[in-house]
């Protein structure tokens, strides 16, 4: 790849002529997303592309694009959110390597789709779970904390590092008042489990979700059907978990038993338990960090995956919570 900077203009030409017009996108349509996100002008010659911009704008568009296209040459299919993916990791640390990043392939899908991290919080996250115990995820709504978690488990029960899958969370919106609505226990509770259900099946087809299901391997449950129980050589996944009380996350903590893995995942901002009531990820942050085994990976508004703005939502959130305090 050959490179002519100077100052406010820089050259790039791609090798391969076919890798190249992956690159740029049909119609060049994937270099003006990079064009408007980074606010440099790009320009094509062949399968060579010309920058101009302010020298951070054009350094920072060059490193996006050697990038992306190393991605390329690395058989990794690069898609819209994969660019808004790489200008948002390199704009905020262009020391970053996107391949040690991207190319970390967690599970792949019934539909042959790639489950991997996409930004340098969602790598430190798996590489926690693959080497801890206990994992903590904490974070905004839409940072992949259950969705990854979900994929480790469902990776983990393909290669028999554990026997089941157990998948729990609050059903805080119900308080104790569960026996009071219509219906038998699955209907009662499967609305606060949906979300679990929805990632699951986004990752296995339904057959094979209902049949291990029906075998016990696959267990959805809410948090308090966890009392009493030793849960060993399996894969925890406690989804929600700001909308635990204090004794809800001792109890659950302590069900953990030999040969399983558990993580923990919420947004501390989004706490529905009554005024009266402590949160028990709250307390957990505060408490456990010291202990060796258990790790705690915090994630902000950079890491969301939903679609862009989303984060700009939970930006302005947070900017009214700072003016009101």
């Amino acid at each position: 790849m050959k490179e002519n900077i100077d100052h406010k203009q820089a050259q790039l030409t791609f090798p391969d002529i076919h890798l190249a017009q992956q690159l740029f996108g049909e119609h060049n349509c994937n270099l003006k997303r990079i064009s408007d996100t980074v606010e440099a002008t790009i320009h094509t010659r062949g399968n060579a592309v010309v920058i101009e911009g302010s020298p951070i704008e054009v350094r920072l568009a060059q490193n996006i694009l050697q990038q992306l296209y190393g991605l390329l040459k690395e058989n990794y299919p690069v898609y819209p959110n994969d660019i808004d993916y790489a200008v948002r990791v390199l704009s905020n640390n262009d020391q970053v390597n996107l391949k040690n990043i991207f190319l970390d392939t967690v599970y792949i899908t019934s539909k042959s789709r790639s489950i991997s991290p996409k930004s340098p919080a969602q790598k430190e996250y798996i590489d926690a779970i693959r080497n801890f115990d206990i994992v903590f995820g904490i974070g905004p709504a839409g940072t992949g904390k259950t969705y990854l978690a979900m994929a480790m488990a469902v990776a983990a029960i393909q290669k028999k590092q554990v026997s089941r899958i157990i998948l729990t969370r609050p059903a805080v919106e119900a308080g104790e008042a569960l026996g009071f609505l219509p219906g038998d226990l699955a209907e009662k509770v499967d609305p606060y489990l949906r979300p679990l259900y929805d990632a699951l099946h986004d990752m296995m087809k339904f057959e094979k979700v209902s049949s291990l299901m029906q075998k016990g391997i696959i267990e959805v449950a809410p948090i308090a059907f966890m009392r009493g129980r030793t849960l060993n050589d399996s894969f925890i996944i406690l989804d929600e978990a700001q909308n635990t009380t204090n004794e809800q996350m001792k109890m659950f903590l302590t069900r953990i038993g030999l040969s399983s893995k558990a993580v923990i995942t919420g947004d501390i901002t989004q706490i529905d338990l009554p005024a009266e009531k402590s949160s028990g990820l709250i307390q957990s942050k505060n408490i456990l960090q010291g202990i060796e085994g258990i790790k705690f990976v915090f994630f902000s508004k950079q890491d969301v995956v939903r679609h862009k703005l989303v984060r700009e939502i939970i930006k302005a959130y947070e900017d009214l919570e700072l003016g009101e305090k």
